[in-house]
């Protein structure tokens, strides 16, 4: 096999799957990590692909990473939705953890209505929106601020979380399939998702459809830390049930 068609087959790998590990592209192309290693590191250089921690990802993946405007932009409908269905679940008096992916965001305009809450949040775009929101308390999550991300991430804020107790937390994920659990494109974000839902009586992962039965770049919690799947009519009735099945309470109508 020639350098160019190692090549045009790990862009159409990764045009299958959004992310892939150096074992996955020697297995799958049946060559050497050591081969695949110098093909990923030619093609990023040619910005065809962006490597990560022991693999690559899309480039189109990677640009969206950490940039929270685009986040936005993306599937607004099926965000405003997922979050209204998500609101209902919101009571007076809760204290409610809130992470900083955009369809989280998507629930600070269900919550104006809602006394007497306490957000805990690592999001800088939720602190500005529910800032000027009467009868509602804000607890900024301390720590190192990624501004491309507008979030606070590190062990810090790990720290800081830890004193807290929520009875509901709000999540988002990247990927989430019945075969690898939750995962993610960063570990910052990861690490965050977990230590929320530690700390919490009760976790709710929002995510549109089109990211259920999509594996990304880093496995980082089974099934069992979610309590409920909040997700768009589009969701697959027969998906919906596998999910059913292991455990989850799937929400989509």
């Amino acid at each position: 096999m020639s350098p160019q068609e190692r090549k045009k087959l790990i862009l159409d790998l990764l045009a299958e799957k959004e992310s892939l590990s150096v074992k996955e592209f020697a297995e799958r192309l049946s060559i050497s990590e050591i081969t695949i290693r110098r093909d990923l590191l030619l093609l990023s250089e040619q910005g065809l692909l962006a490597r990560t921690h022991g693999g690559a990802m899309q480039m189109e993946a990677a640009q969206v990473l950490f940039n929270f405007e685009n986040k936005l932009d993306k599937k607004q409908a099926e965000k405003d939705y997922i979050a209204g269905l998500a609101a209902k679940f919101i009571e007076p008096n809760d204290t409610v953890f809130l992470d900083c992916g955009s369809t989280v965001f998507a629930l600070c305009k269900y919550l104006r209505n809602i006394p007497k809450l306490k957000i805990i949040t690592n999001s800088l775009p939720i602190l500005g929106e529910l800032i000027s929101y009467k009868d509602l308390e804000i607890n900024m999550i301390g720590g190192e601020v990624d501004i491309a991300r507008k979030a606070v991430h590190g062990h810090i804020a790990y720290e800081h979380i830890s004193k807290y107790h929520a009875h509901k937390a709000f999540i988002g994920v990247d990927g989430i399939s019945l075969q690898n659990g939750l995962t993610a494109h960063s570990e910052k974000e990861a690490g965050m998702s977990q230590a929320i839902a530690k700390q919490a009586d009760t976790v709710f992962l929002l995510c549109d459809s089109s990211k259920i039965e999509k594996d990304s770049y880093l496995k980082f919690a089974p099934l069992s830390m979610v309590d409920y799947l909040i997700t768009d009519a589009n969701f697959d009735a027969k998906q919906k049930q596998a999910y059913e099945k292991k455990g989850l309470k799937v929400i989509c109508k």
